[in-house]
């Protein structure tokens, strides 16, 4: 894969500076891949990754196009922490068939299959685009934007925050929308009655109710205003049903 960078965070303080930051708890040497993100102090999204604990180091999967913004922002809260944040030099191989030995299972969904960090990026051909509409599965640049917040993109379901974790950047925003607010924008599978370009605004008897997103054949994630998006909906000349929400996923355990 040419679209994902894997950041090294070394030095004696690594681990206790990163768990201060992200959404989610640090998995130990072992435990496999964990799904986290990095917010702003406003509980908004600069970039989601995947976490691997090595005896020596933590590697972060990133794309490659928030790469530098993430490596960037990491730095600013670096201080006077022993810590080393550099391009690790490893490329990520991921596939849905037989893993290959040093292989980790996707945290964020089992359809997402296994993920290999070395040299020489693999991908076994799958339609990754396809699973992710099927299994309301978000991805940066196309639904994770720097608007978003995280539990409107289903990050609780993908495994990606610890609402039991203590403080980490953003994380009195994200407790606010979990306990105190009901959810009325989010991440959702749509389906199209004729194709539609990325990007259409979605409307419902003339208002705006959403944005469609990446689409797939007649099905698409869409980004939807909940409280609109509850009649007769359309994006450029098709007409738009809504499937399923990333919290209704939630709630159904899907």
């Amino acid at each position: 894969m040419t679209d994902r960078t894997i950041i090294a965070i070394t030095g004696a303080d690594r681990e206790k500076f990163l768990d201060g930051l992200v959404t989610n708890r640090l998995p130990a040497v072992g435990d496999g891949l964990r799904y986290a993100a990095l917010l702003t102090p406003q509980g908004k999204y600069i970039a989601d990754f995947l976490i691997l604990t090595e005896p020596d180091r933590l590697l972060l999967d990133v794309s490659a196009a928030l790469a530098p913004t993430l490596a960037q922002r990491l730095g600013m809260y670096k201080l006077r922490a022993d810590v080393g944040i550099d391009d690790s030099g490893l490329s990520v191989s991921r596939g849905t068939g037989p893993a290959p030995d040093g292989a980790w299972p996707d945290p964020r969904h089992p359809a997402l299959g296994w993920r290999h960090y070395g040299d020489g990026g693999l991908d076994d051909g799958t339609d990754w685009d396809a699973l992710r509409i099927e299994h309301l599965i978000p991805e940066a640049g196309s639904e994770l934007t720097p608007e978003s917040y995280i539990l409107e993109m289903g990050f609780e379901r993908l495994h990606g925050v610890d609402l039991r974790k203590g403080c980490y950047v953003g994380q009195e925003v994200t407790a606010r929308m979990k306990h105190k607010t009901e959810l009325r924008k989010g991440l959702a599978r749509v389906s199209l009655d004729r194709p539609a370009p990325t990007g259409a605004e979605i409307t419902a008897a003339g208002k705006p109710a959403g944005t469609l997103l990446t689409a797939r054949a007649d099905r698409a994630l869409a980004y939807l205003r909940f409280d609109r998006a509850t009649g007769p909906l359309a994006a450029d000349e098709a007409g738009v049903t809504m499937e399923v929400s990333a919290q209704e996923a939630a709630a159904s355990g899907l």
